[in-house]
């Protein structure tokens, strides 16, 4: 009893850690949505190039995700919190000192990579500490990244509009590397992890592991439905400020409200999603997932016809039912994502998921700022995004019916 009480709260301290880091992360990293409207004013950028600045960041993430998700299973979590920390600070401190449109697209890739790096070393401590309620565990953790988000604009938009976006930045990063350092002297690795073995390392290998991650179907169609989620999640978030502020009326702050709203609401989604999978569903992912898909596609609709001057309470509502959804599914992806491979395969199912996933944010927000920027109206670009929710319905549907099938065969094999 009282082992089991040492190990309990010892991984809940655990989880603290990886908390802290990944709100810190999320702070620095998605303070680009809501700082992107001043990068634009300053940087004179259209729509479509606004669009381009969380690509960028989501650039980064799919380039880094697989490798780290590999370097995740064969070293020290704490080593991976240093590189995090270190990677996205420096880009930021560089993209601060040197704000052309270019260069600065250039050093948000760079600290994606370090966001994106984040995801795999997190998700397998997780993975590690948690063996049960993961789905609660999964949703605070991936509640840090809305949190920080939130964060970002109610902190750093404020302060760049009096100071200037490159004054914000700096702070995010400072704080960022602060809160690495420690987490990564307080953090330690759960005893039993799986890591890959010396002889497994190297590039054959790791090739090897993706060709096996990527033959499992269920993951594949789990993940090309997050690549829909996921550039529609960025979009609301990178557009959000700009449409209600240029579109509905109303002014800078209170739509940056609108953003804290939409994150608020993301960051109860993700333990919310999690309680209602672990014990409404049986910690059946996919139906949440489907949930999540419907429920989007119906506030997507109202948002696309709302008029210029609609009640701020209105855009409340649908800001937070929005967050809600689209912002508090990722908890129950990345859960889906890891336990439908082996567990020596965590951190690189991580990496493959978020690879697949981030290209939405590749295409997703310059396409609707584009469509913006040609029709000169945001009508247009909401449907865009209701199509793509179709998309990934089916593609969800698709999973739920393999989850099917191999549930009777996963019974037997127990019996």
């Amino acid at each position: 009893m009282g082992s089991h009480s040492i190990v309990l709260r010892q991984s809940w301290t655990m989880l603290l850690w990886l908390l802290v880091v990944q709100i810190l992360v999320a702070f620095a990293g998605r303070s680009i949505a809501p700082l992107s409207i001043l990068i634009g004013y300053d940087l004179n950028l259209t729509n479509s190039q606004i669009g381009m600045l969380t690509a960028a960041l989501f650039l980064g993430q799919a380039m880094i995700a697989i490798p780290s998700g590999y370097l995740s299973d064969t070293v020290s979590s704490r080593t991976m919190l240093i590189l995090v920390a270190t990677c996205v600070t420096g880009a930021f401190v560089a993209m601060s000192l040197l704000p052309y449109f270019g260069f600065v697209l250039l050093c948000i890739t760079v600290a994606g990579l370090g966001y994106g790096a984040m995801h795999p070393t997190a998700n397998k401590g997780i993975f590690f500490w948690f063996p049960e309620k993961r789905g609660i565990a999964m949703g605070i953790k991936q509640m840090g990244v809305t949190f920080g988000s939130a964060l970002a604009a109610i902190i750093l938009l404020p302060l760049g509009e009096a100071y200037g976006w490159k004054i914000s930045i700096l702070t995010s990063a400072v704080l960022l590397i602060t809160g690495g350092l420690l987490a990564s002297f307080f953090y330690k690795e759960p005893a039993g992890i799986g890591r890959v073995s010396a002889k497994e390392r190297g590039w054959k290998n790791l090739f090897s592991g993706l060709s096996d991650v990527a033959k499992n179907r269920p993951l594949l169609l789990i993940s090309l439905a997050a690549m829909g989620l996921t550039g529609i999640q960025m979009t609301f978030n990178t557009y959000l400020v700009i449409y209600s502020h240029e579109f509905i009326g109303i002014s800078l702050t209170a739509a940056a409200g609108l953003l804290v709203i939409s994150e608020v609401a993301g960051s109860l989604g993700r333990i919310g999603w999690g309680i209602i999978s672990d014990t409404l569903f049986q910690s059946r992912r996919i139906i949440i997932l489907i949930l999540v898909t419907l429920i989007s596609a119906v506030f997507i609709t109202l948002i696309s016809i709302l008029p210029a001057g609609t009640p701020y309470y209105v855009l409340a509502v649908i800001a937070a039912v929005l967050g809600f959804c689209i912002a508090g599914y990722n908890g129950i992806w990345m859960n889906s994502a890891t336990e439908v491979v082996p567990k020596e395969r965590v951190g690189l199912s991580t990496g493959f998921t978020l690879t697949i996933g981030s290209c939405g944010v590749l295409f997703v927000p310059p396409l609707f700022g584009m469509m913006v920027d040609i029709s000169h109206s945001f009508q247009y670009a909401w449907w865009f995004l209701l199509a793509l929710l179709m998309l990934v319905l089916i593609s969800l549907k698709l999973a739920s019916g393999i989850e099917k099938q191999q549930r009777p065969k996963e019974a037997a094999h127990a019996d």
